[in-house]
């Protein structure tokens, strides 16, 4: 086996670099889920659909601040909503948006700073 049998060539890396409609989907999704509050309603929708209520408490923060990022998210096509009677139920709009959160919180958790521990 020849090391040139193991390069990629530019026609090989075109084939896999994703077109720039795609890229720009995937740049408004992830600047969507930026926020830290956006990127805790859709974890906690990650889930399971909950109302307003359950979200505001989950998330520690206050209604109208939850109502306006669900409401950012519900026009980025992220989240949905249902009544269900006079509640507002909000689910994740697709299953890859729950595996995307699900793994850049993995990612996370593995490279945040491990607190020090501290002799007594």
């Amino acid at each position: 086996m020849r090391a040139r049998d193991n390069v990629a060539d530019a026609n090989d890396l075109q084939k896999r670099v994703p077109g720039n409609a795609v890229v720009e989907a995937a740049t408004v999704l992830l600047g969507m889920l930026a926020d830290p509050t956006r990127l805790r309603l859709a974890a906690c929708l990650a889930h399971g659909e909950q109302d307003v209520t359950a979200l505001t408490t989950a998330v520690g923060a206050a209604r109208p601040a939850v109502s306006q990022h669900l409401g950012k998210l519900r026009l980025a096509g992220l989240v949905t909503v249902r009544r269900d009677g006079r509640r507002q139920v909000y689910a994740l709009a697709d299953p890859h948006i729950g595996r995307l959160v699900t793994e850049a919180l993995h990612t996370a958790e593995h490279r945040a700073p491990r607190p020090a521990i501290r002799p007594h």
